[in-house]
């Protein structure tokens, strides 16, 4: 019908005539661009977005009206869902078959005869994502995710299925840039497409693919299944697109991008830009600042020839996600961290085997004895080790380099200890492994002071932030250590005894 002709109608057929147009029109339709290749991606898991307004929250509400049936949208605050509503809402029209007590819409779709039913969830604590164990989809959606923990979301991952052979799964995890070290984890996750030191890059849209193996992600050929210690493995795909207010012509109209060039630097760079590598703010109580953790670690290289090994660290693994972690250091260079699952370290004998293996030049192990490290203690005294029981709760006779300050304990006194080798005003040159798990870790733990007391946070506060043990960092702070070793001091005194102390000798060198 021309244009022209729209005036002889009256106003009942005006009404049937935008019925008939609104009916031949989707109910949602991606944006040309990013939005569109997030949209048709092949693969299961999709990272969207970087900027602010690239069309992020859309996407997942379109994704989820379109080509879904079951699913789940989870934000970190039940607060944060309340956009996610409205913008369902103004897509179907209305609120029919919402039910906000369980926060479950279920809604019949038209175009396929198949029920849809979009589950809106929050876990603002740690185990609150243990509330949708067992509750399948074949969409999560993770709204924000640089905001979520990373536990959390791998554990409901676990439950991203269906039984329709012809209804894909899919992850879409939609973020900006992290502003706290709590999100860095999401950097790590897409690293070939945002990290910045990731040795083969990826171009925005590419799928690469990973495996689960040994308890962490491997990057892996292709997503042909394949068997790894008697297990089958099957890699699963994974890309990232990143989008920004340029590519969202509904908000280009608006004052949106006047609002985010005010932003201050890193914000203005991270959301309308995109930019990852705009710096993440450290707590102001953090207790190692993030650039010295970076500098130690771009000092590393590996080496063929190493140091005499000088100590050990071994925290033992507390059960669940917890690994028990073998720190090694060599004067000021940390060898990298031996890593175990706590299926492979089931009990105290499996833990010592592993210490004496990884033993040289008769370090001294330093074994985190509180709970189950007990016991591989006892195996190593048993076979003639210097193992060395550390319990962190004890009290600390330290000071800091000041000579003014103590410790709370001893586990404050190891961290703090840690992060005074790291100064760069004390010039040491640590080296520490380029190892993601060991930048969280060690920029995790805060402090605070008590008259002139320092009290680093406990364990359990690093597990509600970080949603998962340090145990990296833990084994490092063991490995500082500096106890003397046993046959050097044997010697020495054998030397005393002989006469020789005074000689300039030093027996362990002639060992």
């Amino acid at each position: 019908m021309k244009a022209s002709s729209l005036g002889f109608l009256n106003e009942e057929e005006l009404k049937e005539f935008d019925g008939l147009l609104a009916a031949d029109k989707p109910i949602w339709e991606p944006l040309k661009g990013p939005q569109t290749m997030a949209y048709e991606s092949e693969a299961t898991i999709i990272g969207y977005g970087g900027a602010a307004g690239g069309g992020k929250t859309d996407l997942a509400c379109g994704m989820s009206l379109t080509k879904h049936q079951r699913v789940g949208i989870f934000r970190e605050s039940g607060t944060e869902l309340t956009a996610i509503v409205d913008r369902l809402v103004e897509l179907v029209g209305s609120r029919d078959g919402y039910n906000g007590s369980e926060k479950i819409w279920r809604i019949p779709r038209e175009s396929d005869g198949k029920a849809l039913q979009i589950e809106l969830g929050a876990y603002p604590n740690l185990g609150d994502e243990k509330k949708h164990q067992g509750r399948p989809h074949d969409l999560l959606v993770y709204d924000e995710a640089a905001n979520h923990k990373e536990i959390q979301v791998r554990f409901t991952m676990g439950w991203l299925r269906t039984t329709d052979p012809n209804q894909p799964v899919k992850v879409l995890m939609t973020f900006n840039p992290p502003t706290t070290v709590e999100g860095r984890w999401i950097i790590d996750y897409f690293a070939p497409w945002i990290g910045k030191k990731h040795p083969n890059p990826a171009e925005p849209g590419e799928i690469r693919w990973f495996a689960a193996m040994d308890g962490k992600d491997v990057e892996v050929e292709s997503g042909d299944e394949f068997e790894h210690e008697g297990e089958l493995i099957r890699p699963i795909s994974r890309t990232f697109i990143p989008s920004r207010i340029s590519d969202n012509p509904h908000l280009m109209g608006t004052n949106y991008m006047s609002t985010l060039q005010a932003l201050p630097e890193p914000l203005r760079s991270q959301m309308l830009h995109g930019d990852f590598g705009a710096g993440m703010q450290d707590d102001i109580w953090q207790v190692i600042p993030t650039a010295w953790v970076e500098a130690a670690q771009a000092r590393w290289k590996p080496r063929d020839k190493k140091p005499i090994m000088d100590s050990m660290g071994v925290d033992v693994a507390r059960g669940g996600g917890d690994k028990t972690v073998i720190s090694r250091r060599h004067d000021n260079w940390y060898d990298e961290q031996l890593r175990y699952a706590g299926k492979e370290t089931p009990d105290g004998p499996s833990v010592a085997g592993l210490v004496i293996a990884a033993t040289r030049d008769q370090a001294p192990q330093h074994v985190d004895v509180i709970g189950v490290g007990s016991s591989p203690y006892d195996f190593l005294i048993q076979s003639n080790q210097q193992a060395l029981g550390v319990n962190v709760s004890e009290k600390s006779m330290a000071t800091d380099q000041s000579g003014r300050l103590t410790f709370f304990n001893l586990r404050s006194e190891l961290a703090w200890k840690f992060r005074e080798d790291l100064d760069p005003a004390n010039n040491k040159a640590i080296e520490l492994p380029d190892d993601p798990s060991i930048l969280a870790d060690l920029t995790a733990f805060t402090w605070k002071l008590s008259g002139s007391v320092i009290k680093v946070c406990s364990r359990e506060e690093i597990v509600d932030k970080i949603g998962r043990s340090p145990d990296d960092a833990s084994a490092l702070f063991l490995a500082r250590m500096d106890t003397p070793k046993e046959k050097y001091v044997s010697e020495l005194v054998r030397a005393h005894s002989q006469g020789g102390g005074s000689s300039g000798h030093d027996p362990y060198n002639a060992i």
